[in-house]
């Protein structure tokens, strides 16, 4: 029977088994920016590091955290507390990687002296805004003087803003593709009206279910507003109303477009099929006249004269095609 392997064992009996470091924590990737007694806080691409650090140091609601979190786009909406407001707001972006209008979640925190952005990846207008209020002086005195409800709006009209070079984007492709339709192009421009139509559908799918959103944030945000500013939120409704009236304008017309090429196409087929029957029609008698004649029977009308063959009957064939030919004229048929 083979023999176990001893244990060694030191002479001051059984040792202590090694205690393992626990893994260093992940520092939480926090933008903080205070002014006029205002804190703003700019988290982009929460991870699981930052929601834990929002729980430690803030009194949020677990399921507003769950949400921040989430990789799942969250629906436009407006959770009001006692303390603070919650705030899911969407904006249009354009994907390099799989060249299609995507969304962008947004996530802000707004309390009485506090402001936290949190979007689901970087956003330009917003990485814009907080440079300028961190580099300079009159900057942070503009937006973050006059309460946080101020600086909410600031950073929804600005990403409001960006939404509008997207736009025009979209109607340069449709006036490019009524260019390319009656430049003889239809059949190139078929793939692009349905990208353009795609990018229409994508955009009214970010845009049309914040619109009562916005109404709400309207009347919610006023009580973390100073003075009155009815007037500047009822502006982000009205941009928001421009952009969706813009997007069933583009609709109707990239719609109209696509009917415009299909009947194009389908005219360009009719003429080639016409000018086929044509010259079907043209032939055929002469086919038959070519056919008739080809036969090996002696007893033919002229088939002995030598002449008859390249001289009469290559008359009579060419004032038949160009009988046919006059007919098809005369009638407006070609």
């Amino acid at each position: 029977m083979a023999s176990l392997p001893k244990i060694r064992r030191g002479r001051g009996g059984d040792t202590a088994p090694p205690v393992l470091a626990a893994p260093e924590r992940p520092r939480p990737d926090v933008q903080r920016l205070e002014a006029f007694g205002l804190t703003w806080l700019n988290i982009e691409g929460p991870t699981e590091a930052e929601t834990a650090w929002l729980a430690e140091h803030h009194e949020f609601h677990p399921l507003d955290l769950e949400d921040v979190l989430s990789r799942r786009r969250q629906r436009a909406k407006i959770d009001e507390y006692d303390d603070y407001l919650f705030v899911v707001l969407h904006f249009p972006r354009f994907d390099k990687r799989s060249g299609r209008l995507q969304a962008a979640e947004l996530n802000l925190f707004v309390a009485e002296d506090l402001v936290i952005t949190l979007p689901n990846e970087p956003l330009k207008p917003i990485s814009a805004l907080w440079t300028r209020c961190q580099t300079r002086e009159d900057a942070r005195e503009r937006f973050m003087s006059r309460g946080s409800a101020y600086l909410l709006y600031e950073i929804v009209d600005t990403m409001f803003d960006y939404c509008f070079p997207i736009l025009d984007k979209i109607g340069f492709k449709l006036d490019a593709i009524e260019d390319a339709i009656f430049e003889g192009k239809s059949d190139e421009v078929v793939r692009d009206i349905s990208n353009v139509k795609q990018e229409i559908i994508n955009y009214r799918k970010i845009i049309k279910p914040q619109r009562p959103t916005l109404r709400m944030l309207e009347r919610a945000s006023q009580r973390y507003a100073p003075q009155d500013l009815e007037i500047y939120f009822d502006d982000i409704v009205d941009k928001n109303e421009r952009i969706w009236d813009s997007l069933e304008n583009y609709k109707e017309v990239a719609e109209a477009l696509e009917a415009t090429n299909e009947s194009v196409i389908t005219h360009r087929l009719n003429d080639m099929l016409k000018l086929l029957t044509i010259m079907s029609a043209v032939i055929l008698p002469l086919t038959f006249i070519t056919g008739f004649y080809g036969q090996n029977i002696d007893a033919l009308p002229f088939a002995h004269h030598g002449a008859f063959t390249p001289v009469v009957l290559g008359l009579i064939m060419a004032v038949i095609a160009g009988g046919l030919l006059w007919w098809v004229r005369k009638r407006r048929w070609l």
